[in-house]
């Protein structure tokens, strides 16, 4: 398959160092630090991982332009597919947003009675009610319809077209939570390290979401079509 700057070869150490940002996408394919010198062809396969579809996630994860051909779609083996999102979403819900969370309470509790403390934990709040519910539909409908086609057991009743209609952009909010933290946060505690932390975090929790809603539209979406054309 086409690579990139990825190959089964190369180190992965070297390729981590190269895009540190790929260090999230290490638990959700059960893979450890310590790998040592290792190529990505060995690291995958002493951890179970179909090297294929890690590279597929890593070119997705690292270059925005890179579209996977139909032909990669379909010679790579995709039952690890459901189980990567899926930690995806343990990630942002059991980790990343009470890691932010926890920085916003400190915040507001310095703001008490102001306008910017109140605004901030309802924003985090109805976010997280809005995310929970996003990340459940799509386990639910969507991710439950791909385990159903892997199984050769369609459910004919749901296409994939509807996630695509309703499929929306989590990390737009988050952006509009930072615009808050960066206009509106009293100066004395904008420059303390809460305030950068947390700002820096959700802007961090922001991308890795978009790469995120690029692998289930780049490599989901266009794999579920080819899936459900197969059974008609």
């Amino acid at each position: 398959m086409k690579n990139f700057f990825f190959n089964k070869q190369v180190k992965l150490c070297d390729v981590i160092t190269s895009y540190p940002y790929l260090l999230h996408t290490l638990p959700r394919f059960n893979i450890s630090l310590g790998f040592g010198n290792k190529t990505i062809n060995e690291v995958c396969v002493a951890n179970g991982v179909d090297p294929d579809f890690f590279l597929l996630v890593c070119n997705v994860y690292a270059f925005d332009n890179y579209l996977p051909s139909a032909q990669e779609l379909t010679t790579v083996d995709m039952s690890q597919l459901v189980p990567y999102l899926e930690k995806s979403h343990r990630y942002y819900l059991d980790k990343r947003l009470p890691h932010i969370t926890h920085h916003l309470e400190r915040i507001a509790s310095q703001l008490t009675d102001t306008r910017a403390g109140k605004a901030i934990m309802m924003f985090i709040g109805v976010y997280r009610e809005e995310v929970e519910a996003h990340f459940g539909h799509e386990e639910k409908h969507v991710y439950e319809h791909l385990k159903k086609l892997l199984e050769g057991k369609p459910d004919r009743s749901y296409s994939i077209d509807t996630f695509i209609d309703s499929h929306g952009n989590l990390q737009e909010k988050l952006e509009d939570l930072t615009q808050i933290i960066f206009k509106y946060l009293p100066q004395q505690l904008s420059a303390e390290d809460d305030a950068i932390e947390v700002a820096f975090d959700i802007l961090q929790l922001s991308s890795d979401l978009k790469k995120h809603s690029l692998i289930e539209e780049k490599i989901m979406v266009p794999y579920v079509k080819q899936l459900e054309r197969s059974v008609k």
